[in-house]
């Protein structure tokens, strides 16, 4: 496998050094308009975090993937899911952080689920569809955005209408799993500054076993997924200053699920719905503007279990998880100067839980229910950056964020973001901050809660290089996170009593390295490779400590390769390799297992017949390679499809 990606390799760079004159899409890219970072408009170039951003164009190119499954091709990102069943739950690792650490947010809006044992938010509920670009922001950002914060945030930026006045959009797909695939959306402009944008998307798919069957012999059924997703943005202007956005979004999921790793469940299903619903008003000033939001999010989750039948035992499971989040904020961003602008804002987040669990038999553990009436928990922040410009090169930004939790009190966070400009191709920055991350209310409520735990505390540091010209963006970061009071679910081996606890000390560190090169204006290669590794310090008996290496299902070393090819204005075709080294599974009262090293390579194909009808062919893992990335749980072998995009 080494000698094929050095292969590939040489390849790439012989290619290089015949190039002729180079486009400038790298430069247009770091032009590119980001809001995540300092959560006011700016230039990509212009600030020293580090930001991946997934443009329209890279979506349009990813037409038939899923969410999960474009986001795992980025530089530092795992999702554990993206490679199962449909309907498998998306678990996102950032930087090797457990997957709470990284924020899910929807138009620069925090999303929790509140009925969740974590409360990260599950990347399923989303349309790819109905996302316009997407910024991936790394590194502890809890001092803009608060709890969960902690190892990056994914910001998903949603479409809000065409310039025109009216568009139609269809896509429709199909392939194998009996997987189908359609959107509609319709979407364009009126007077008085008016933009609309309304879809439904359906995903119907019959699905393979989610169960490993290690013998191929005990017929196990396979696993569907159904999902309705309807969502609407509509923006106005009722005064030349002032722009009001109303958002809505409703998804429900049907699923069919197995008992656990290589345990087929042949009547086990999962349906949830989830609710999204807010406003935002834009006050512009004449140095800056003040915006002002509230969302609403709710979860509700049932699992059921009846049928007493599984390949191994009988069971009667049924579950009711229910969750609501409100979130209100107002900030404001203004220039001091032509090289000083000063971010302040408060926000409030309130967040209650109703859940009920029976299972059959309890085997002496009942589980308790969980009432919204104590199960609930509210905090109120306020915050504050300033960012400074030089004339030299050199910029700086920093900030800090006071937080008030109901239970947990006080507490502060900073950021401090130094980085410097050279002859206008090099950037050269660095990043210190703080980050927290308070309990779930399972953590804290539920029969294994525990009302003691601390806040997870951690402080991050960062520092890089990027060197960006007409042809080549390419950037190295090296990064270190240390934290204290990790959560932890501890079972006693004596009494098999089990509940949250604090553990001691986390300390995670790794590198990041990514290029894009532009060979022709028709060739390019966008490359990465991450490396992470970590460790946890935790005491093991009175007065003695151990530490050994915690990062489970987070391979230390993956790479990402994708060549590109415009044949001509019509024809689009690409490959992405990628390379996933072994890992590591954590087993109850055992050795860790080890999960093998794997690689997969996929195919791309767009043909654009004009303006308003191109058709596309993908094919997944050509090798059909055959892995796990959660042991007993099947990962997708080759597969196939193609559909049609019309845009009226």
């Amino acid at each position: 496998m080494k000698k094929q990606i050095f292969i590939v390799a040489a390849v790439i760079f012989s290619s290089y050094a015949q190039a002729q004159t180079l486009q400038d899409t790298t430069i247009k890219t770091l032009d590119e308009v980001i809001v995540t970072a300092n959560k006011f408009p700016q230039k990509q170039s212009e600030t020293g975090k580090v930001v991946t951003i997934i443009t329209q164009d890279q979506l349009q190119k990813s037409f038939g993937k899923s969410l999960p499954e474009v986001l795992n091709e980025q530089v530092g990102l795992i999702i554990n899911g993206a490679d199962n069943n449909l309907g498998t739950n998306q678990t996102v690792y950032t930087r090797g952080a457990n997957s709470e650490n990284t924020l899910i947010m929807i138009d620069g809006i925090p999303l929790y689920d509140a009925s969740g044992v974590t409360s990260e938010f599950d990347l399923n509920n989303i349309a790819l569809n109905n996302i316009e670009k997407i910024e991936i922001l790394k590194g502890a950002q809890s001092t803009l955005y608060g709890s969960d914060a902690v190892a990056g945030v994914i910001n998903i930026i949603t479409k809000k209408g065409e310039k025109k006045p009216f568009n139609l959009n269809i896509n429709l797909s199909a392939g194998s799993y009996n997987t189908y695939k359609g959107s509609v959306s319709i979407s364009g402009t009126k007077g008085h500054g008016q933009t609309y944008f309304v879809s439904y998307n359906k995903i119907y798919s019959k699905g393979f076993s989610s169960a490993y069957d290690s013998t191929g012999k005990n017929n196990f059924d396979k696993d569907g997924f159904n999902q309705d997703v309807f969502q609407l943005n509509y923006n106005f202007k009722p005064l030349k200053k002032i722009n009001v956005k109303f958002f809505g979004k409703y998804n429900n999921n049907h699923a069919d699920i197995d008992a656990g790793a290589f345990i087929d469940d042949k009547d086990y299903t999962y349906h949830n719905n989830n609710i999204i619903a807010g406003t935002t008003i834009d006050y512009k000033l004449n140095k800056g503007f003040i915006k002002i939001q509230y969302y609403y999010n709710r979860f509700n989750r049932n699992f059921i279990d009846d049928s007493l039948y599984t390949n191994i035992y009988s069971n009667y499971q049924k579950g009711k998880y229910n969750g609501t989040e409100n979130f209100a904020e107002i900030y404001t961003s203004f220039n001091l100067s032509k090289r000083i602008e000063l971010l302040a804002g408060v926000d409030y987040r309130q967040t209650k839980t109703d859940q009920l669990y029976i299972y059959i038999p309890d085997y002496g553990f009942p589980s308790l229910p969980i009432s919204s009436d104590s199960a609930h928990t509210n905090q109120f922040s306020g915050y504050t950056s300033l960012y400074f410009k030089s004339t030299k090169g050199l910029n700086v930004d920093a900030g800090g964020r006071w937080n008030h939790h109901s239970i947990y009190g006080n507490n502060f966070t900073y950021s401090i973001n130094p980085f410097f400009f050279i002859k206008n191709h090099y950037k050269i920055y660095a990043n210190v901050s703080s980050g927290y991350r308070v309990p779930s209310l399972y953590q804290l409520y539920s029969e294994y809660g525990n009302k003691n735990l601390k806040p997870e505390i951690t402080t991050s540091y960062e520092t890089g290089v990027q060197y960006f010209s007409e042809n080549i963006n390419a950037r190295i970061t090296g990064f270190v996170r240390n934290g204290k009071d990790i959560f932890l679910f501890y079972t006693d081996p004596n009494t098999f009593a089990s509940k949250y606890m604090n553990g001691d000390k986390q300390h995670d560190y790794g590198i990041e390295t990514e290029v894009m090169i532009h060979f022709t204006p028709q060739f390019s290669a966008v490359a990465n490779y991450t490396f992470v590794n970590g460790k946890i310090t935790t005491q093991n008996s009175p007065g003695k400590d151990t530490s050994f290496f915690n990062l489970y299902k987070r391979p230390k070393n993956i790479l990402n390769l994708s060549l590109n090819y415009n044949v001509s204005k019509n024809i689009y075709l690409s490959t992405h390799l990628k390379t996933v080294s072994k890992a590591l599974e954590p087993q109850y009262m055992a050795a860790p297992y080890q999960l093998n090293a794997y690689y997969t390579l996929d195919f791309y194909g767009r043909y654009k017949f004009n303006s308003n009808l191109n058709v596309f062919i993908e094919a997944q893992n050509i090798t059909n390679q055959k892995y796990f990335v959660t042991r007993g749980y099947t990962t997708k072998g080759f597969n196939v499809n193609g559909g049609v995009q019309i845009d009226l």
